[in-house]
């Protein structure tokens, strides 16, 4: 663009390696995509963090560094004191910092109320600027949706979503468009409801192309230990298919989900969508950067699988990728991928969590969510990023330290 368009980052608290940082450091300076430099095609504009850290805090020292304006107000940080929007994109970064959990587990991020904040000064001026919401839109359903029903009253563009889905796969895997699935297994190492989101876009964002596109879930089931391994005696899920995923990762030495110390670590979320589909999500041992994927189509006797490789710093690296979408999201005003993807995978996780707390199956009427999926090739990593920042090279901790050369 002729202009850079300027973004208000609006999150809940800054420290090194929290979502607020991974987003800022591949906006404020040139970030990596496919084994080439990109400079910023935004311009980061204000700050406003809902909380201070106790310890590292960066706001302050980011704000002062790039010259961004730091405001203590969220209509501030869009407005830029000239009392109507001044801003033509927003950053909602609702992850981490210090907020309650509910007697379901969820933490309580306040997504919804940033959103509510920033909608209400696009309201007064009668103008809407495209909106990215990190991860799920909330815990609870109905904010949720009444988050995607504002955005599409207003023709809001609205982004949402994990940064998984866009990293390698290993071995390369792509489903051609309008294949038949029998079944799906995504498999995560981290912790409850805050991964199992993550596993949720993993899947969704495969089996979404499925023919006839996406018709929403019927039913969601959250199981762990002996319950689980026997919904897999009673072919409820395939253990086959869970195992052709791990073995991208272990290859022929991967672990028996029967082991008694693997089985009490293990869950499950069993989902039945509408058009016959079965798909689970599972948590498999302990590793924060375990994402797999496995699948069985229609005539094929194999499944096909694969991992997504995060690059050598971890998670922190699949911010690239997602960062280099959303600054495009923001500039053409057309999400690479369909928001109604995190709308599902939003309900699913919080009928999940009921399932847990209830101990049954939970039917989902409400997730007739229908959509038809795009082409996210382009947004996707190949690994040419890994040929240039490999295994072994130095971690910066400064935001404006490049991890390579120009």
């Amino acid at each position: 663009p002729a202009r850079r368009p300027r973004v208000a980052a609006i999150y809940t608290v800054n420290f090194f390696r929290s979502h607020a940082f991974n987003f800022l450091e591949n906006c404020l300076r040139p970030l990596l995509f496919n084994g080439r430099l990109i400079e910023p095609l935004v311009e980061v504009a204000s700050i406003y963090a809902d909380q201070i850290a106790d310890d590292g805090d960066l706001t302050h020292d980011t704000a002062h560094r790039f010259r961004a304006q730091y405001c203590t107000r969220i209509a501030d940080a869009l407005t830029l004191g000239t009392g109507s929007l001044a801003v033509d994109g927003v950053l909602l970064i609702g992850e981490h910092g210090n907020y309650p959990d509910n007697a379901l587990g969820q933490r309580e991020y306040p997504r919804k109320r940033f959103f509510d904040e920033i909608v209400a000064v696009m309201r007064r001026g009668n103008r809407f600027v495209p909106i990215f919401n990190d991860k799920h839109l909330s815990y609870r359903w109905d904010w949720a949706k009444e988050m995607y029903d504002t955005a599409q009253r207003h023709r809001t563009p609205f982004m949402a979503g994990s940064s998984v889905p866009l990293a390698q796969r290993r071995p390369e895997m792509e489903i051609p468009p309008g294949s038949m699935f029998e079944e799906a297994v995504s498999i995560h190492g981290g912790g409850f409801e805050s991964y199992d989101f993550h596993g949720l876009e993993v899947l969704q964002s495969i089996v979404e192309a499925r023919r006839g596109g996406e018709a929403g879930i019927q039913s969601v089931e959250f199981l762990e230990g002996d319950a689980l391994l026997r919904a897999a005696d009673q072919g409820r899920w395939s253990r086959r298919l869970a195992e052709a995923a791990l073995r991208t990762e272990f290859g022929d030495n991967m672990p028996d989900l029967r082991q008694p110390n693997m089985s009490r670590s293990t869950h499950g979320i069993l989902l039945a969508y509408r058009d016959g589909l079965k798909a689970t999500v599972l948590r498999v041992g302990s590793s924060s950067t375990r994402w797999l994927f496995a699948c069985k189509l229609a005539g094929e006797a194999e499944p096909r699988a694969t991992s997504y490789y995060v690059g050598p710093w971890g998670n922190r690296n699949l911010f690239m990728a997602l960062t280099h979408a959303v600054q495009q999201f923001i500039v053409r005003r057309e999400s690479p991928y369909p928001v109604e993807r995190t709308l599902l995978t939003t309900g699913a996780l919080e009928s999940a969590v009921h399932s847990r707390a209830q101990r049954r199956r939970v039917l989902t009427p409400h997730l007739q969510v229908a959509y038809q999926p795009f082409n996210d090739r382009p947004y996707r990593e190949t690994g040419a990023s890994w040929q240039v920042l490999r295994q072994g090279t130095p971690e910066t901790r400064d935001i404006r330290d490049l991890p390579i050369q120009r």
